[in-house]
């Protein structure tokens, strides 16, 4: 009876012993730090988040998640209920996103704000105010992820249209046309050599006919103005022209005095040299006047007098 009895004490001192053990662990473990709660509801998904996950404020650890739960007033709606340290600037410009720790996966959740000096936001453990949370780097990849993968999908259709049979016997026969005319270009310079070894002597030739049309019209130059000086002098006051029209002048008036005493068998032959005298003149007159205002005609002629109504060829000037 002794022995059952000392057995029995000594099983109950070890429970004991061990459920003390137990319970000063948990009060030893227990978070006795103050912090503030706040909510924050999301359609999105919180994959890789757990209860006790880290809360971080601009990468500084602040608090944790105290549970994850579903809203029962708004289906489709996540509630995460988190609690951080009492002198955490949130304010009403604060909203939340997930992070991920290196390659293991384990999500965070990541507070920031959109500017510096916002409005504090109070909150209570009766009704905990509300933090956005918007879509983290994995949602954003995964709905751009889907818009790449529509549009890679949407250039592999083109490509294969692009790659049809008939396109590619469309692209064959342009290629050979593209060789055919790279071939006829490469004939070109063949063809051209004479003609470029004839370029030199037909430079020279070119360059000398330059000169010989120079030469021509420098000489025509000088024809012009010697016989521009030449019609100047002729009619230039006191001139060879007022010299021969004053010697007909006298002559005629030395006629018209000598006409009393000569015979009538020889006045008119008189009049008629003094007429022809006349006629020589003005003839000479028109013609320096013509080479004053037209010295090129020495060269090319007179210029053609267009018809005139009732000839043949004339047109009638536009209005």
């Amino acid at each position: 009876m002794e022995n059952r009895s000392h057995a029995l004490l000594t099983g109950f001192f070890t429970l004991t012993l061990l459920v003390a053990a137990i319970l000063f662990g948990v009060w030893f473990n227990r978070d006795r730090v103050e912090r503030v709660p706040y909510l924050l509801a999301t359609t999105l998904s919180v994959p890789g988040l757990n209860p006790q996950a880290a809360v971080r404020y601009r990468g500084l650890e602040v608090g944790k998640v105290d549970a994850i739960d579903f809203d029962t007033q708004k289906a489709g709606q996540i509630l995460v209920h988190i609690s951080v340290a009492p002198d955490t600037p949130v304010t009403n410009t604060t909203f939340a996103t997930l992070g991920y720790q290196g390659v293991t996966g384990i999500a965070y959740i990541q507070l920031d704000d959109e500017t510096v000096g916002s409005k504090l936001l109070g909150t209570t453990k009766e009704k905990p105010s509300l933090i956005p949370l918007r879509a983290g780097l994995l949602d954003q990849l995964e709905k751009r992820g889907k818009r790449i993968l529509d549009q890679a999908e949407q250039i592999t259709n083109k490509v294969n249209n692009l790659l049809s049979p008939d396109n590619q016997e469309a692209m064959l026969a342009a290629f050979t046309e593209v060789g055919k005319t790279a071939k006829a270009f490469g004939e070109i310079p063949k063809q051209l050599q004479p003609t470029l070894q004839q370029l030199p002597q037909l430079t020279d030739e070119t360059r000398k006919s330059i000169a010989a049309i120079k030469d021509a019209g420098d000489n025509v130059t000088e024809l012009s103005q010697t016989w521009k000086k030449l019609g100047t002098d002729l009619q230039a006051p006191g001139g060879m022209l007022d010299n021969v029209n004053g010697t007909v002048a006298r002559v005629g008036r030395s006629v018209e005095s000598v006409a009393s005493g000569v015979s009538l068998e020889v006045l008119p032959q008189v009049i008629e040299l003094s007429g022809e005298a006349r006629s020589s003149m003005r003839a000479l007159k028109t013609t320096m006047s013509t080479l004053n205002e037209q010295p090129q005609s020495i060269l090319f002629g007179n210029p053609d007098i267009p018809p005139g109504p009732g000839e043949p060829g004339f047109s009638a000037p536009a209005k």
